[in-house]
């Protein structure tokens, strides 16, 4: 065959999942001027994009405007989409192995962590994530139901996630109806009674992990007021010294300087209320056949080697409510095939490069990206410098003579009929075009960016190129908000 990594015969890299990370690095590998590279990505969902797609707050739609560099990256030659195609199922990473010279998973951290306190289990009782994807239209998640006929939600958590649901859950109907919210969700937020949603953070102003403009946004809501207890701004003496320090973050900084003028504000006695706590932990979620109450401790900042901890100091109160959403955190999960770090709920590698986890030894072929690889932090963005790292290893293992040869008996279109034979219904990027096509078609009568498919039975089907009648529109399975 020659030379592996030549226009003549190119390196081929299966990407597993098609999120930021995944895209990154597609666009890292196909870019390189000096090799030949072949890029095919799978997917489990007919729907490329990832959490720009089902994580991105709806109200949000600058930020989804990243997916028109995917777009001109998906548009590169030697790039393939394979959408509903699940690894692990329909193919095995060992199938991918043999038929791939080297192998990128790209698929996230996908489940919420637990909090590991009683009654976290109660019906009211959910994960932030599964409420993220409900709103959004993944179709995992369109058939669950929420109660928001309670009074209080109480969000536990002091991220960006948690920042995003508490302000879904008090934007007014036209504001969700501007939006490409799934239709279930806007008819059971808008119908909504829901007064106040706490917020918690378990430990103070100066480290939360909201960004600016999230935190902003919070003051900015037409229909909730925005509350802070003056007293929770008296910051303590590590607060105080990290915020004067040369050390502080500047957004950390920023966001106290929010806070403080949050709590400056009187109330204008609007519909709902958004209420910040601090240094505040769950400690039992109490009630009979559903959630009623959140037991929670006040907690104090200590410093130890440097790093700063919440410590219980053994004070308690009840915060009466109807429903929790816990965001605290995110792990991935272990894929047949894999190496799987348990404890920290990642794939264990060496700058992307996938290790074994007795040896130590890197495994020849394997490689991981994104939060998967380094756990979920950062923002989009962030995955492209991670992405140019687990590329540039692959780049210099291919260099260096330590990539697997692939199987010879396919070649690039023998590829996609084996795996036509293994799921006949996969979805390319162009029936990712149709299904586009018809979810923006559906929303353009009503203002909305899109209305979206919330099967994947129905994204199959617009997916296909004769889906031209608007019974293969979303609007046409489920009427648009009016």
């Amino acid at each position: 065959m020659g030379e592996v990594g030549t226009p003549e015969n190119p390196i081929r890299v299966a990407i597993v999942g098609s999120g930021p990370a995944g895209f990154y690095a597609a666009e890292h590998l196909l870019r390189d001027e000096e090799r030949g590279v072949e890029v095919d990505m799978y997917d489990r969902l007919p729907t490329p994009y990832g959490l720009v797609r089902a994580g991105v707050a709806p109200d949000h739609p600058k930020i989804k405007s990243v997916i028109r560099v995917y777009e001109k990256t998906a548009a590169r030659p030697g790039f393939r989409f394979f959408g509903n195609v699940e690894v692990g199922s329909d193919v095995s990473v060992e199938e991918l192995r043999r038929h791939y010279n080297a192998v990128l998973f790209s698929y996230g951290t996908s489940v919420d962590n637990k909090l590991g306190i009683p009654g976290e289990d109660l019906a009211g009782s959910h994960s932030a994530t599964e409420f993220v994807n409900w709103y959004n239209a993944h179709p995992d998640f369109a058939d669950r139901s929420y109660d928001l006929s309670c009074k209080r939600v109480v969000v536990i958590g002091n991220g960006n996630v948690a920042a995003d649901v508490a302000r879904m859950l008090a934007l007014p109907r036209e504001e969700l109806e501007e939006t490409d919210t799934a239709d279930h969700a806007i008819e059971a937020l808008a119908n909504s009674e829901v007064e106040e949603i706490v917020v918690l953070g378990r430990r103070g102003p100066a480290q939360a992990a909201f960004t600016n403009p999230e935190v902003r946004e919070l003051g900015e809501m037409t229909q909730a007021d925005v509350i802070i207890d003056p007293a929770d701004m008296e910051l303590d003496e590590i607060s105080s010294a990290y915020v004067e320090s040369d050390d502080c973050d500047p957004t950390n900084r920023r966001n106290v300087e929010i806070f403080t003028d949050f709590s400056q504000r009187t109330p204008e006695g609007k519909k709902q209320r958004i209420v910040l706590r601090f240094l505040c932990s769950p400690i039992e979620i109490q009630g009979g056949d559903r959630v009623e109450r959140v037991a929670i401790g006040r907690n104090e900042l200590v410093e130890s080697d440097g790093r700063v901890s919440a410590r219980d100091t053994g004070e308690r109160e009840e915060i009466e409510c109807g429903m929790v959403l816990r965001s605290i955190g995110y792990r991935g999960l272990p894929l047949e095939g894999l190496p799987f770090d348990e404890g920290r709920g990642l794939i264990p590698n060496e700058g992307g490069r996938i290790t074994d986890p007795d040896s130590g030894e890197q495994i020849p072929g394997l490689y991981a990206n994104g939060w998967i690889k380094r756990g979920p932090s950062g923002v989009i963005g962030t995955n492209k410098k991670d992405a140019q790292e687990t590329v540039s290893n692959l780049l210099e293992d291919l260099d260096a003579g330590r990539i697997p040869a692939a199987s010879d008996e396919l070649d690039h279109a023998g590829l996609e009929a084996w795996l036509t034979e293994r799921v006949s219904d996969h979805i390319t990027f162009e029936h990712w075009r149709n299904i586009d096509a018809a979810e923006v078609a559906a929303g353009e009568p009503h203002g909305r960016p899109r209305v979206k498919f919330v099967s994947v039975e129905e994204m199959v089907e617009a997916g296909r190129p004769d889906a031209a009648s608007s019974a293969s529109r979303p609007g046409a399975a489920r009427k648009a908000p009016a």
